[in-house]
């Protein structure tokens, strides 16, 4: 059997020069595969013609403890490492690997479970409680699971650097590369090739040939252009699996954020907050192609949900747009719009350290609602929902 603790999660951006990195403070990784497949029968006939099979439809969930690092959304948006804030357009085409390194009770390893091209299909930030542990969300969206055994037991990425010229080549080395079975003759699953600044994903034949050894990248190359590769092995090599953090915290806790409305209005009594963040998928196909061509997103939708304790009309006041004014008169058919939220994240409770912080804008009230629960305080809620938002580790910004 595997433990939870010998499934070594890590993310490899795809379309850029970038490293992968381990999945910190992950607590549930999850999927869905449907496979698409559909019964072809006809009249005069008992029982199946055929089978139809489509393009495989997968699901991948995370679930982290929030701990006030930018890095993961770094990675699903395809940014390097100085990049300080990450809008919700950011995450609409860039594409990236998660895979599971996985090892039995016996130590022994079993192999490596792998979701190439996956998707940003929707993100969640939630504070449950105010006792609770921030957690933040994810759900991604592709079109395969393959699992690596046996003698292609492990998933390599590899970074070269082509000297420029024609017909530019790279060594596959440390470790050498094991030939893919489901495909004779070849070695590599995939390679992107990053030239100023612009990464492209090579089709294999036209774009690039491998014979185990030596990678040949067709056509013209500049010095200093950039070849990520990935391929099965049956050692480890100099692959990573999981790095142990030690640095960030191991979770932060509610008492640690400031919550705004409007800018500067500071939520009391709250006792829940949440933020969901959709995107409405506009992958296509083609005819003659089974595999997505362009990659897209109609629209995007944030939803901020907010539940407190009633003890004054705080929020209703914001919504109004008569915040500190004592207005007599809260009417929610004059609700404003246009609103922001912003969430400050700090180290700990007394708030002198920032680490993240999340902006939403352009909010409009779509929902107010109260609780009058026997022997208990009445409760009051808001919901608010608008498109555009960021997440920035610059205190700066927000």
């Amino acid at each position: 059997m595997i433990h939870a603790s010998n499934v070594k999660p890590r993310i490899f951006p795809v379309l850029m020069d970038g490293t992968d990195v381990e999945m910190d403070r992950v607590q549930d990784l999850s999927s869905t595969v449907t496979l698409n497949r559909t019964k072809i029968q006809e009249v005069g006939r008992d029982g199946l013609v055929s089978w139809r099979t489509s393009i495989p439809s997968v699901t991948v969930n995370v679930r982290q403890l929030e701990y006030g690092n930018i890095e993961f959304y770094r990675k699903i948006a395809n940014k390097g490492d100085s990049v300080t804030t990450i809008s919700w357009t950011d995450l609409k085409t860039p594409i990236f690997d998660i895979a599971g390194y996985e090892t039995d009770d016996d130590g022994t390893v079993l192999g490596t479970i792998w979701y190439p091209n996956l998707r940003s299909a929707s993100l969640a930030v939630n504070i449950g409680d105010p006792d609770a542990i921030i957690e933040r969300t994810f759900g991604f969206a592709g079109e395969d699971e393959i699992k690596l055994q046996n003698a292609n037991k492990y998933l390599i990425h590899g970074r070269y650097t082509l000297a420029g010229g024609q017909d530019d080549t790279a060594t596959i080395a440390n470790p050498a590369a094991v030939a893919d079975p489901d495909n004779s003759g070849r070695y590599l699953f995939k390679v992107v090739k990053v030239s100023s600044g612009t990464a492209t994903e090579l089709a294999h034949g036209t774009g690039w040939s491998c014979d185990g050894t030596t990678l040949t990248i067709n056509g013209s190359s500049s010095a200093g252009d950039v070849v990520h590769v990935w391929y099965s092995a049956g050692t480890l090599g100099n692959q990573a699996t999981f790095v142990n953090n030690d640095t960030d915290a191991g979770g932060l806790l509610a008492e640690a954020t400031s919550i705004y409305l409007a800018s500067s209005n500071y939520l009391y009594r709250l006792q829940s907050a949440s933020f969901d963040i959709s995107f409405d998928r506009r992958d296509l196909k083609e005819i003659g192609n089974k595999e997505v061509v362009s990659r897209g997103v109609r629209n995007i939708t944030t939803r901020v949900t907010l539940g407190k304790i009633l003890e004054s009309y705080t929020i209703e006041e914001v919504l109004r747009g008569v915040a500190g004014q004592s207005y007599g008169k809260i009417d929610v058919r004059n609700y404003t719009d246009d609103l922001q939220l912003v969430v400050k994240c700090y180290s700990d409770n007394t708030k002198t350290s920032f680490l993240l912080g999340y902006k939403f804008t352009d909010l409009a009230p779509t929902g107010d609602d109260a609780g009058i629960p026997v022997n208990d305080y009445v409760t009051e809620g808001a919901t608010l929902e608008g498109e555009i938002g960021f997440v920035t580790n610059d205190e700066n910004v927000l």
